[in-house]
C-alpha cells in the first residue's frame, strides 16, 4: 500500500488551505475594480473550496473501506463537489446578481489552486 487514508485526508486539508489562500488573494486583487467584483471572486472561489471540502469529507470520512466502496465514495464526492459549485454559481449569477466574469475568475482560481496543491503537496 503506497498511501494511507490519513495521508489522503492530510493532503486534502492542505490543498483546501492552499486553495483558500489563493482565492482570498484573487478576491483582494479584485478590490481594485470594486467591492461587488471582489465579492463575486470570493464567492466563486469559495464554491470550489467548499465543494473540495465536501468531496474530501465524503471520500476520506469513513476510514478504511473496500476498493469498491472507496471508489463509490470518491465518485460521489466528485459529484457533490460539482453540484455545490454549479448551485453556488447559479445563485451568484441569478439570485445575488454578482458580476459573472469575476465569479468565474474566482472559480477558475480555486480550481487551478487545487490542481497545483495536489501536484505539489504529495
Amino acid at each position: 500500500m503506497l498511501n494511507s487514508v490519513a495521508a489522503g485526508r492530510r493532503l486534502a486539508l492542505r490543498a483546501t488551505a492552499f486553495q483558500l489562500g489563493a482565492v482570498l488573494l484573487v478576491a483582494m486583487a479584485f478590490l481594485l475594480w470594486g467591492k461587488s467584483q471582489a465579492l463575486a471572486a470570493a464567492v466563486g472561489g469559495l464554491a470550489m473550496v467548499a465543494g473540495g471540502w465536501f468531496a474530501a469529507r465524503l471520500a476520506f470520512g469513513a476510514g478504511i473501506t473496500g476498493a469498491g466502496t472507496a471508489m463509490v465514495r470518491l465518485l460521489a464526492g466528485m459529484v457533490i463537489k460539482w453540484i455545490t459549485v454549479v448551485v453556488v454559481l447559479l445563485l451568484g449569477i441569478g439570485v445575488w446578481k454578482l458580476p459573472p466574469l469575476a465569479l468565474l475568475a474566482g472559480t477558475l482560481t480555486g480550481m487551478a489552486a487545487q490542481a497545483l496543491a495536489m501536484a505539489r503537496l504529495r
